[in-house]
């Protein structure tokens, strides 16, 4: 093999390693859509339906089979969303932050709670009465265009969360998860540090059991990819992790 060709296919893969972990950053997270206003001054404009709680970390902001009647808004801390099978079986099926809003199904003739809401850490959530964020989406283009965006990120994460669990191995779906928890792939600056979450949470999200958690966390940290010791910190190179594993 001459010089001339050994020199082009090792550009071929390194181009072909560079675009695969191009795309794995995407898969980790879509870019979250730019504010086009503030929300807190807009929603303090709508009416006296809003109101504004401050919750403790496991406090309840709803449960399942509550009366679903109102949209939620997370201005600060971390809110997962769990539902309960008829034997008692727990799933985490999302873990939003700042910028999020939750329930929603509300405004699509949904009546009752199909999860419970709970704060992960000390969170700042907004509440908007289900009249008064139907008279916001008609009466705010900016905030129709920011509710519309979160829609289409949320769908286009629960595609990618499917396919991450048909086809990853419970190693890789940890490792997206501690990627998404510090916002890797997201606009802004991702998490240095995170609240401590429990690897039984971990489970829940993952879908596996609480040991083979603490076994990858254990070899996270190993490896160097995590730091753990009150508060989590996740590095970069863990994205590496996910891609060459």
């Amino acid at each position: 093999m001459s010089p001339e060709t050994n020199m082009a296919e090792r550009m071929h893969g390194l181009s072909r390693v560079r675009s695969e972990e191009n795309l794995v950053e995407r898969r980790i997270a879509p870019p979250k859509p730019k504010r086009l206003f503030d929300p807190e001054t807009l929603l303090a404009r709508v009416d006296k339906s809003r109101t504004h709680g401050d919750y403790r970390k496991n406090q309840m902001v709803f449960s399942q089979g509550e009366p679903a009647e109102a949209i939620f808004y997370v201005q600060r801390g971390r809110v997962k969303l769990t539902v309960v099978s008829q034997v008692g079986k727990e799933a985490v099926i999302a873990v939003l932050g700042p910028g999020d809003f939750f329930g929603e199904g509300c405004l699509a003739g949904q009546l009752q709670r199909m999860s419970t809401a709970a704060a992960m850490s000390e969170s700042s959530i907004i509440r908007l009465e289900k009249a008064a964020a139907i008279r916001a989406l008609q009466d705010e283009p900016s905030f129709s265009e920011l509710f519309l965006s979160h829609l289409l990120a949320r769908r286009i994460r629960i595609e990618e969360d499917l396919v991450d669990q048909l086809f990853n191995s419970s190693e890789k779906r940890l490792a997206r998860v501690l990627l998404l928890l510090a916002n890797f792939g997201k606009e802004g600056v991702p998490e240095l540090a995170m609240p401590k979450i429990s690897h039984e949470t971990l489970a829940e999200i993952v879908g596996t059991t609480r040991s083979r958690i603490s076994f990858f966390m254990s070899k996270f940290r190993k490896l160097g990819f995590i730091e753990y010791n009150g508060t989590l910190h996740v590095h970069r190179s863990l994205l590496s992790g996910v891609l060459h594993d």
